[in-house]
């Protein structure tokens, strides 16, 4: 038998169907929030193991360093184990140490020069690379890696012996060219030329990893546009300048930044190219820091210009990231 719909049963079905394109497009609506939710925290759920790791390694050490520089802490604090608070006096001691001065700028003079070299060369190279035959781009390619996979103590104790005063290749080599007397010439005598070997030896190190990005970006230039440039007449000078670099502007940046960051630095080609005996004329920031702390045994203000060098690279860092997100959303 066939229930008889009543008047209640109309009545709840009238509303429910009044009710229900309201409560559907609420549903619809409130649905994909928690999916959206999730897949917007997902890459923050997936680096926060990473962050943390690196949080874990990096905070004792830098509290350590900063507590440390706030000390009197030298050979006598180090054998009690023991430092005296000093405050500020280290950081005040620097600011007020003509000396300190002298080796912010010579680091500034020689991370420019440095950086400024290595990437023209770079950029010449890697337009080289985007010209030549694959044969002769691959053993260009080959010896930049060999260069890259080279330890940094072996480069420097090679380009030690190149410039050694009494068997050096290089004064031998410009004797037999007739461009002067090089016998016995000691280049670390006269720091200029001394800078002038460093500097070359960074920027011989720094090419392999500069020339490889550049040329990648490279690749990555629509050839449309280059076409189009030089079917408009235009040079090769104004091709690379109105159309190649606006479109690697962002990786300039980014390796500008790094090359500071890593010149900046520097410490191994100064320290054992001049045989551990570095005279104050080639103190550059991290010369002046090892020494401060491990040769006059003031390890607080050791720390002090250690914090103040990663202070000034916090800087550059900070642009680099922001050349980082800038490139993102740029693609």
């Amino acid at each position: 038998m066939c229930a008889v719909p009543t008047a209640t049963d109309e009545a709840a079905g009238s509303a429910a169907a009044a009710a229900g394109p309201r409560t559907g497009a609420l549903l619809a609506r409130s649905r994909p929030l928690r999916p959206r939710l999730v897949r917007g925290a997902a890459p923050y759920l997936l680096i926060a193991p990473a962050l943390l790791v690196i949080a874990a390694v990096m905070a004792y050490p830098m509290g350590f360093l900063a507590s440390l520089s706030l000390q009197n802490y030298g050979l006598a604090e180090l054998i009690a184990h023991q430092g005296v608070f000093v405050g500020a006096a280290n950081y005040v001691r620097l600011v007020t140490d003509p000396l300190f001065w002298q080796v912010v700028v010579r680091t500034a003079a020689f991370t420019a020069l440095a950086v400024g070299v290595s990437m023209g060369i770079a950029t010449l190279l890697a337009l080289l690379m985007e010209r030549v035959s694959g044969p002769v781009r691959l053993l260009v390619s080959g010896g930049l890696m060999f260069v890259w996979a080279t330890p940094v103590v072996v480069a420097i104790d090679v380009w030690q012996w190149m410039f050694d005063f009494e068997f050096g290749v290089a004064n031998w080599g410009l004797t037999r060219l007739h461009l002067g007397n090089f016998v016995h010439h000691n280049w670390f005598e006269n720091p200029v030329q001394g800078f002038g070997i460093i500097v070359a030896l960074v920027v011989w190190g720094a090419l392999p990893f500069l020339v490889i990005t550049l040329y990648a970006g490279l690749m990555q230039v629509p050839r449309e546009l280059v076409e189009a440039a030089r079917s408009d007449g235009a040079t090769g000078w104004q091709v690379f300048w109105s159309v190649t670099a606006p479109i690697l502007r962002p990786i300039f940046a980014i390796l500008l930044s790094l090359s500071t960051i890593w010149d900046f630095q520097v410490y191994n080609q100064v320290w054992i190219m001049l045989n551990t005996r570095p005279s104050s004329e080639y103190y550059v920031m991290g010369v002046y820091a090892y020494v401060e702390a491990f040769r006059v045994t003031q390890y607080g203000r050791g720390a002090a210009v250690s914090v103040v060098l990663v202070a000034m690279l916090m800087l550059v860092t900070f642009f680099y990231v922001r050349q980082m997100v800038r490139s993102g959303e740029l693609e």
